[in-house]
């Protein structure tokens, strides 16, 4: 699987996609939505879709696909091949969600949540299946929050395609099946070979499952913990692991809020106020620094007056 579209920048999503087979354009068409890596705070969440003619859903269960979470690592990996190799009829696309889109959807100020975000990935790759001409008929979908509500909102978003949602598609049909194994290995490739753009050094990789309750998991959080900066992108930061960590761990800030006086709420506890650093001027004798590269990567520049 060529990752390098999403490695050439991990902070950013990515869509990925196999050729589309000329008897999907043809023939009428089932399409399969499941998902990889909602749950850990280390690394993207994945959507996949994978299609298929309707006439081959049996030539799609002769290659005994099976819910990725059944499966060994090197069973998935087996299984995406023949997935890939039957290109004639089978088609798919990921929709790669990266860990700081995620932080940064959860904690804006109009909050963007895990489930929104993952409706919307579904219903984006379902559209580009649409527009690449495949010839849907038919959607199953793995559940994310009451299926019968999901079900309702993709039908109506999608006219004249029969939807399905429920839980544990994955294990009930095969063509979710299909999709939750290039969801999961498109994953297990991303995390294991994961580029730090931070400078680390020579990064620690044994960081477990990725979910918040393994303790390689929590160990790694700690380790790589930095007390200014918090996390590097790797990290889902808007997960409460993360986050109880910050709040215990990391240099207390002090937010100037339209409550009180930020100059003074800042004085009281012995910190300096957010604003001082917009008034306050740079001596022209001033030596110049290297900006950090927190701030050259967001665009952000000193200014002297708002």
């Amino acid at each position: 699987m060529d990752l390098s579209d999403f490695e050439a920048d991990n902070s950013v999503s990515c869509r990925l996609a196999s050729p589309v087979p000329e008897a999907c354009k043809s023939e009428d068409c089932c399409l399969g939505i499941d998902e990889a890596g909602r749950g850990p705070v280390l690394g993207p969440m994945v959507y996949g879709i994978c299609f298929c003619p309707v006439s081959r859903k049996e030539d799609l269960k002769d290659l005994k696909v099976a819910d990725s979470k059944t499966l060994s690592e090197a069973e998935r990996e087996n299984l995406f091949l023949k997935l890939d190799e039957a290109k004639s009829f089978v088609g798919w696309a990921l929709q790669i969600i990266s860990p700081n889109t995620i932080s940064t959807s959860m904690l804006q100020r109009a909050k963007y949540n895990l489930n929104a975000l993952s409706h919307d990935a579904a219903i984006g790759l379902v559209q580009y299946a649409l527009d690449c001409g495949v010839q849907l008929k038919e959607v199953f979908v793995d559940t994310v929050g009451p299926a019968e509500k999901y079900e309702e909102k993709l039908s109506q978003r999608f006219p004249g395609i029969k939807v399905t949602v429920r839980p544990k598609a994955d294990s009930l049909f095969p063509i979710v099946s299909a999709a939750s194994i290039c969801a999961k290995v498109a994953r297990d490739h991303i995390v294991k070979g994961w580029k730090f753009a931070e400078d680390l050094g020579e990064v620690d990789t044994e960081y477990g499952s990725g979910y918040p309750n393994d303790p390689k998991t929590k160990s790694w959080l700690l380790k790589y913990l930095d007390p200014v900066f918090g996390y590097p992108q790797f990290v889902r930061f808007s997960w409460s692991t993360a986050q109880t960590l910050l709040d215990s761990k990391a240099v207390t800030v002090h937010w100037d809020d339209d409550e009180e006086d930020g100059e003074k709420a800042a004085a009281r506890q012995n910190n300096t106020s957010m604003l001082s650093y917009f008034s306050r001027s740079k001596p022209a004798s001033a030596p110049t620094r290297e900006t950090h590269r927190f701030f050259t990567e967001r665009r952000l520049q000193s200014v002297d007056t708002l």
